[in-house]
């Protein structure tokens, strides 16, 4: 059953990421959006003649079940993140991958994927996966040294796979509840637990400081642009692209689509 509800799951998550085609921004809007269904159920409205029939909008029924009591809220950030995304961001990807050489791209992917190994390690350990953590502390080492610095990964090629955990699955894991539905200026979709979550692995970051960048202004400069680096790397590794599925009802999917994706990734 869980596999065929993963599966479920990555198809949807296919049509919800994977299309080629800007639709209009406002077909976010939740105005429009009652519209559309408002225009469905008068497509489908039952002949004079007719004794029943069944009124169904083309809208998921599940994608309603998702807890959002501040969608209006919601809404509104995730259009600024799709504009932000469009007159911004991607511009800012495509010319860091013009300029970039892609071994230098995947070089600078590991570095940062080898940082977040810490946090890795930490969320493991707190979930009492002893093997995963294991695992996630030898990838480190064995990256920060024979791959210099992680900058290349000897540690797969030797059968040591990335565990990745995050502080919003730990508390997942031991029972805590998403809560709300909550989209983030710039990050997008997530939830209540997982916001906080987020809070909690960047506070990892910055205390445990593995750069040694913390505390000194001689090198707030460096950490300016690393943490740009890698907001761009991040945004160049994620295939999600803003109102592409085509569908005048993307927020419903998405949200979804991720509360599922969250729901898998913890139960695994």
């Amino acid at each position: 059953m869980n596999k065929l509800r993963y599966y479920s799951v990555m198809c949807l998550l296919t049509l919800c990421f994977g299309s080629s085609s800007w639709a209009e921004e406002e077909k976010g809007n939740a105005q429009i959006n009652r519209e559309k269904v408002e225009d469905l159920m008068e497509e489908q409205e039952p002949e004079a003649y007719e004794v029943q029939r069944l009124i169904k909008p083309e809208v998921p029924e599940n994608a309603l079940l998702v807890y959002d009591p501040w969608e209006p809220m919601n809404r509104g950030i995730y259009n600024f993140n799709a504009r932000f995304d469009r007159a911004i961001f991607l511009p800012t990807v495509r010319g860091y991958r013009a300029i970039t050489p892609d071994i230098v791209e995947k070089g600078i992917a590991n570095f940062f994927s080898n940082l977040a190994e810490v946090k890795n390690f930490v969320n493991n350990a707190l979930q009492l996966q002893l093997k995963s953590s294991a695992i996630t502390l030898s990838r480190f080492v064995v990256n920060s040294t024979l791959g210099v610095a992680g900058v290349w990964d000897p540690a797969e090629k030797f059968g040591m796979y990335k565990q990745k955990e995050d502080f919003g699955q730990t508390l997942g894991y031991w029972g805590v509840g998403s809560g709300p539905y909550l989209v983030v200026p710039f990050f997008g979709p997530s939830s209540l637990r997982d916001a906080t979550g987020l809070g909690v692995d960047y506070l990892v970051y910055y205390n445990i400081d593995e750069l040694d960048l913390k505390g000194d202004a001689n090198k707030d400069d460096i950490a300016i642009g690393l943490a740009l680096l890698m907001a761009i790397d991040t945004r160049r590794n994620t295939g999600f692209r803003y109102y592409e599925t085509g569908s005048p009802f993307e927020y419903e999917l998405v949200r979804f689509a991720h509360r599922q994706l969250r729901e898998i990734q913890i139960e695994k």
